[in-house]
This record gives C-alpha cells, structure tokens and sequence, in this order.
C-alpha cells in the first residue's frame, strides 16, 4: 500500500492536524470506552478506525511528526500486516498490560508541551500512572481532548439495542439478594454508596443482559447503589415500562444514560463512596465531590464464584457445546478433500452447528480458524479478503466459544490434516502436556492465581520453549468470555486473584512458530474442594468443564507418560459418556472414533 494514499496516513494526518490546532504535542488513544470494556461498542473503536490495526488490545499514540501503535505478542504479525503502507509504527510490548507507550510518550514530548487524551474513556489507575510519567518529564496533560470528535465525521452513536431480563432457572440468585450482598460488602468497606461502570459486573448484579457489545450480552450503563435505593443509568427506550416495573419494585430507578456524573457530583457531603480504580474511568471520579474508598468491586469477586446451581447450567451448557462440535467435526471430516472448505466455512458451519443447540444465545467471541501459518497468531480472524483454503498437509488450529443462557464456553482445538510432520506432532505434544499437568494441578485454596502458571510452561520451558499469552483468563456465567479477578499469566499477582471455590477459567498453554504452524488447547475448568488437605488446611483441585475430544493422531506418544495417557483416556470416557445421548449418526460415530483410549 502506497504510504500517501493510505487511508490510514491520511486520518493520522488529520489527527496531527488536530493537535496543532489545539497546541498538543501528542495524544493517546487507549483501547477503551467510558466503562473499560474489552470489547468495544462501535463508536469507542477509535484506535482502530485511526490505525487500521484490529486487534482487540493495543494503544495508539499520535504527536505531530510520528505515530505508533503498541501491542503485545499475541498481535505482532498481525499489526505488522495491517499497519503496513500507513506509515504507523509497531512498537512490540511484552503484555497487554505494559506501558511502554507511557514511557514513549514522556520520552517524545518535550519539558513545557502538553499531551491530551479523552479522560471518559482513560481508567483512573492508568491515568494516576500517565499523570506521574508526565509530571516527572514536566510535560502537562490535558483529559478533556476527544480526537474522534475532531476526526471521525461519521462516527457511530451510541448502541441502541434493548436490554432485557436473565431469569430463573437460568439467573438463581434474585437481584434483590444481589444487592443486598453488596451493601453488606459496602458496609464491611465502612462506604454509604458504590459507583458501577464495568458493563459486565452491571449485568450480573441487576440480573440483566443486552446486545451493545459485540459478543458479550452486555449493555451499556452505570449504577450508583446507595443505602437504601439504586439508580441504574441507562440511554432513553432500553428499559421498557415492563422491566422497569420489575426494577423499582428491587428498589432500583432508571435515570438517563448522562446523567451519571451529575449524580456523582450530587452526592450528600456525609456519603463515602466505594469505587474501583481500576474499573471507574477518570471522567467520572473528577465528578466525585465526596470521601472515597478505592477498593475492588465486591460484584467482581462475587460473580467469579459461580454458585452449585450455576455450576450445573454450565455443565449442561457445556454438553450442548460438545454435541454441536461433534456435528461440525464429524461434517468436517466427512467433506474435507470432497468439498472445498475454507477458514471462513469452518467458522459459518460451526456457528451454524452452536445455533441449533437448545439454550444458544450468540457465539462468546468471534471464531479464530487458522491453517498453518495462520494458527500462528493467537488473535488470527479469516476475512473475505484474506482466508486460506483447508488443502495439503498441516495444523488447523480453531478457538471458538457460545454464549448459552446457562454459560460461556471458550475452547481451542488443533486438528492435523493429512499428514502432521513429526515437528507438528512435537509441538502439540509439548502443550497437551502443559494442558494435562495444569488441568491436574491440586493447590491450597486461596493460592494466587499466577503462581499457577509456570506449571502449564514448565513441559515447553524444559525444552527451550515459551508463548507470550497467558495460560488462562476467568470466564462469566453467560457474561463475557474474558473475566476477573483471576488469570493464570505472568502478571504480578495482588490478594484479589485468590484462587476460590466456584471460579471458571481457561487452561490454553500454546506455541507459535511465524509462518509455518501454532499449538492452542484448551478447556474450561471449575475449582472444586480435592480430596487431600486436612493438616495443611483446604485444598482446590480442578474439574475439567469442557467436552470435545483432543485428537490424538497428532500425538508423539514417545513423549507421554503413563499416568498422562490416562488421564487423557479417562478425559475421552467422560467426554463419550456425557455426549453420546445428545448426539446421533455421523456426530455419534465420530464421537466414538475419536474418544478411543489410546
């Protein structure tokens, strides 16, 4: 692509133009919106519309002569590809949470200039980082500049879909019990009220779910919870009178979208308000006129701990799941080298395949189908554009996931196509066991998280191996595919990533080799009371959740052990005895085949 004519170049150009006009050196532009959400409404995909990089995570930062966008691993070839001909530099981070663009930008202003960002849309946390990188490089900051405005002449509005009710069976727990758990954990945190903005702890703790972000059964809104009363801040015609019957009579009033800051800035002098830095942005706390307890958010630690009732929806969510991939694989291997099949029939076929399982309520990210070099990138997406052909010989890896009204599934599965060469077959040895021995794993309850991690590397690390993902991130109970507060990774771990009885998360060790092939399996797994402890206090073991087989043809059995081999056997019995009865003839005799012991 020609650098001047680069649609890119060209809304970079107008951004620099942009911060001449307004006498700014640079702005930042975070992957964000006014609730912190990972997955982004329209209008708030801004760095992607400046940049034409689609990663889900990355920073963009403009000054009047450069621009550069900051991404971790997991999106490195991908970026490289669509920032080429932009003239927008990739600046390579360690993780997602790096703030290399932090230093950069305090590097490339100069003593007495000013950066801007939009500070609707800038986590509190981030921004006390931003402010004292600047500080020290006697640069200034300015929070109130919003490019897009300046920018994007048609920009999206605000997402319109209606928000509706998750009920029993489905929702166990009422909203009213909901909410009067947190104002007990208000209380304990000595706060009259408590400040939502994360979308997702929202819909868990008024038992609601909507279709404003792609994906994620979320909507937007904020929720200021008193003593007594709740306002839930929510655009105009989203609520319809019915729900909003059924909210005041929990003592819970709807008031316009807008109106969230004034009611901050409104609040009695005597209130103490509990808010989340890392979860409330800092347009909203420069509202907060009252005392302030920065804490976690009680929802967050309360909706990770999925309840017995919950925990046997997703079950049989996840049998669902497992039934519609036996159909799909078993079509798929019934047509590969008949039909032509490409990444992008994988993903209609296996979305078409989830949509007729009972329960279905959209898929829980979009289908990452990669052959061969394009299992390479952990982040990969098939386009009309750019999608390989399912041909010859190789990996193909699929990361798929639904969203059910009794759970969120996410799984990774590589399947070999013709012949896997005996470098394919190591590699997905090495994860599977890295896969085996964390889905294995006892611990003391209350262990960090992260501290769980180097046991899912160590079978890659012994030899010279490494990914730059996490091993695994919390899942929501029909909410979003990603979630905390705990992750098993290599982030520093803080006392909120306790390991606790009914948390939901990923096991998905990979390894990438650019150009040619990638590794990913992985499953969901439950923390349930072990057997062992006594002495030594309470132990966690984990309980595999998700249902699909792992092929074995790609195995290198040189490299398994006895006791790996039969807890792999013992995963297939499980997998056959709880899909069989859902499936019938060609899903059924595909299940069987590829459930075999080994």
């Amino acid at each position: 692509m020609d650098t001047r004519t680069s649609p890119f170049r060209l809304r970079i150009e107008q951004a620099q133009a942009a911060l001449a006009r307004h006498g700014l050196a640079a702005v930042l532009v975070p992957s964000s919106d006014p609730h912190l959400s990972e997955y982004l409404p329209e209008r708030w995909q801004g760095r992607q519309w400046l940049s034409g990089f689609t990663g889900s995570m990355g920073t963009l930062v403009v000054t009047r002569e450069r621009a550069a966008v900051f991404a971790d691993s997991r999106y490195w070839v991908q970026a490289e590809r669509e920032l080429a001909g932009s003239g927008i530099e990739l600046v390579k981070i360690p993780t997602g949470n790096a703030t290399q663009h932090v230093e950069w930008l305090a590097s490339h202003a100069k003593r007495g200039e000013t950066v801007g960002v939009d500070g609707s849309v800038l986590g509190l946390a981030a921004a006390q980082g931003l402010r004292s990188a600047l500080d020290a490089a006697g640069v200034a900051l300015r929070t109130d500049f919003d490019v897009l405005a300046e920018v994007w002449p048609d920009r999206p509005g605000p997402p319109a879909a209606p928000v509706y009710e998750h009920t029993a069976p489905h929702a166990p727990l009422a909203r009213a019990a909901k909410l009067a758990q947190l104002r007990e954990a208000m209380g304990r945190a000595g706060a009259s009220h408590h400040l939502v903005s994360t979308v997702d702890d929202i819909a868990w703790i008024f038992n609601l779910r909507g279709a404003d972000v792609s994906y994620n059964p979320v909507f937007l809104a904020h929720a200021l919870i008193g003593p007594e009363r709740t306002t839930l801040f929510v655009a105009d015609g989203k609520v319809n009178a019915a729900l909003q019957a059924a909210l005041a009579a929990d003592g819970v009033r709807i008031a316009p979208y807008g109106d969230a800051a004034a009611a901050l800035a409104a609040l009695p002098a005597d209130a103490v308000l509990l808010i989340d830095p890392k979860r409330v942005t800092l347009g909203l706390r420069e509202a907060i006129r009252v005392g302030v307890i920065e804490t976690i958010n009680p929802s967050t630690l309360l909706k990770s701990r999925k309840s017995a009732a919950e925990a046997e929806h997703i079950r049989r969510a996840m049998a669902e799941d497992g039934a519609a991939m036996c159909e799909f694989y078993a079509w798929f291997e019934r047509a590969l080298g008949r039909e032509r099949i490409t990444e992008l029939t994988i993903d209609e076929r296996l979305s078409a395949a989830r949509a007729r399982r009972p329960g279905f309520a959209g898929l829980s990210f979009g289908t990452i189908a990669g052959f061969n070099a394009n299992g390479a990138m952990p982040h990969y997406r098939a386009t009309p554009e750019a999608h390989a052909v399912i041909e010859g010989d190789g990996l193909l890896l699929i990361d798929s996931g639904g969203q059910y009204l009794g759970g969120t599934t996410d799984i990774t599965r590589v399947w070999p196509i013709g012949t896997p060469s005996a470098a394919q077959k190591r590699d997905y040895t090495l994860v599977l066991k890295g896969t085996l021995a964390l889905s294995r794993t006892r611990f003391p309850r209350g262990t960090l998280s992260p501290m769980l991690d180097a046991i899912a590397r160590a079978p890659l690390w012994e030899h010279g191996l490494e990914y730059g993902h996490g091993t695994g991130h919390g899942v929501g109970y029909f909410l979003n595919v990603h979630e905390g507060p705990q992750t098993i990774s290599k982030a520093i771990p803080d006392a909120n990533m306790a390991m606790e009885p009914g948390m939901i998360t990923s096991v998905e060790p990979g390894l990438y080799r650019p150009g040619q092939w990638g590794v990913r399996i992985e499953n969901l797994v439950l923390n349930v009371p072990s057997a062992v402890g006594g002495e030594f206090g309470e132990f966690l073991e984990f309980e595999t959740l998700t249902l699909c087989p792992i092929d074995t043809r790609c195995i290198d059995r040189s490299l398994l052990r006895a006791d790996e081999i039969a807890w792999l056997n013992g995963y297939h019995a499980t997998v056959r005895e709880r899909l069989t009865p859902l499936v019938s003839g060609d899903a059924a005799d595909w299940l069987q085949r590829r459930t075999e012991a080994i």
